[in-house]
């Protein structure tokens, strides 16, 4: 399949999550050989590009985010080479894919953190972010207040603290540790190399921690997503790098990179506002609130795209909203209160818009 630059920029990328799609051998999950069975339907409807979340080793205590082998398929979805039969098969049909990558963390039971916390001063003694008490980064939030009470989690093994931006059992990485860099990289050859179409890079504003910052989209993080866009750039051209910020556009543009070369980092950055602003013009049947999003949106290199969608796997957010405008939302999607999830809402797509096709292809 040719790689031409900026297909992406008209693409109608499709989420799959790969254990609710096709089953193809009745153990009860979906998996990846279900999922090529599909593609001819998956071509009819339009689709030119799969987004996957992720299907690598994981103990899954969050969906699959924990990874715990970046070069291993979850065995309950197949093998690497039932990923390269979806790979050959979709690229047969011109349909491109894209999984997840998670940069900022692994899993607690991923074999790096293990070495890590048995022996701190061996080869993967440095891979995670340590400390002797809790103190550090205080200006930092915590992400899951449902869940979490500190950034910090004590690790009786090593005797010290490790730092996680998301959950406990998620240990954020030490990105300014150079081997680390390297590894990741490696990460991104391995699947560049078996010929996916790219990555969706999942929370990427957090990669490094600064004393006296709230450590998000530090110019360290920057630094090192140009490295990643070099390698894709020098040794896989055409294949694309999407930013998963949940930031504002102010904020999120900066993950495009330098203007003046036409961006030096992502290829794409999801538009997080925007979203939930979709649904309120559907219900106030005006273009009201698309329209004045997209007018504080800053501009965007030539070679870039913002990621538009209407939903994915996470719940409809309502972070980027006014009080006002979450209470609307509210009223009009969660009538029932069991329907909320942390500042969003957790419906599919259709019931949210009462199978209503008209409002769909509007």
């Amino acid at each position: 399949m040719e790689h031409e630059a900026n297909w992406f920029k008209g693409a109608v990328f499709y989420e799959v999550l790969v254990r609710a799609f096709c089953d193809s051998n009745g153990d009860g999950t979906g998996d990846l050989r279900g999922l090529a069975s599909k593609l001819d339907y998956l071509q009819w409807l339009g689709v030119d590009c799969l987004w996957l979340p992720p299907f690598y080793g994981s103990p899954l205590r969050d969906g699959g985010y924990d990874i715990s082998d970046f070069r291993a398929v979850l065995p309950e979805f197949g093998t690497v080479e039932d990923f390269q039969h979806l790979l050959d098969e979709a690229h047969r049909r011109g349909i491109r894919v894209i999984t997840d990558l998670v940069l900022n963390h692994t899993s607690d039971a991923h074999p790096w953190f293990q070495q890590s916390r048995e022996d701190p001063d061996g080869p993967f003694g440095d891979f995670y972010v340590w400390s002797d008490d809790d103190s550090a980064y205080s200006d930092a939030r915590i992400i899951f207040v449902d869940t979490e009470t500190s950034n910090w989690t004590y690790d009786p093994v090593r005797g010290q603290f490790f730092w996680h931006r998301f959950f406990s059992h998620q240990p954020d990485l030490n990105y300014d540790n150079p081997a680390v860099q390297d590894a990741m990289l490696d990460v991104l050859r391995f699947w560049l190399e078996i010929g996916i179409d790219g990555f969706r890079l999942d929370a990427v504003p957090y990669l490094f921690e600064r004393e006296g910052t709230n450590c998000e989209n530090l110019p360290e993080t920057h630094d090192f997503l140009r490295k990643c866009r070099k390698v894709v750039d020098d040794e896989y051209p055409g294949r694309v790098l999407l930013a998963e910020a949940n930031q504002w556009p102010s904020d999120v543009v900066e993950y495009f990179g330098d203007q003046a070369v036409g961006g030096d980092e992502c290829h794409m950055a999801f538009h997080f506002p925007l979203m939930p602003r979709i649904f309120m013009a559907v219900r106030r049947e005006s273009r009201f609130p698309i329209s004045e999003i997209l007018a504080q949106t800053p501009a965007i290199p030539e070679n870039a795209q913002w990621g538009i969608f209407l939903r994915n796997h996470d719940e409809l957010t309502l972070e980027m909203v006014s009080d006002e405008e979450r209470d609307y939302m509210y009223s009009e999607y969660a009538k029932d209160p069991r329907m909320k999830a942390n500042i969003g809402i957790r419906r599919r797509l259709a019931p949210l818009l009462e199978n209503d096709r008209n409002q769909h292809e509007l």
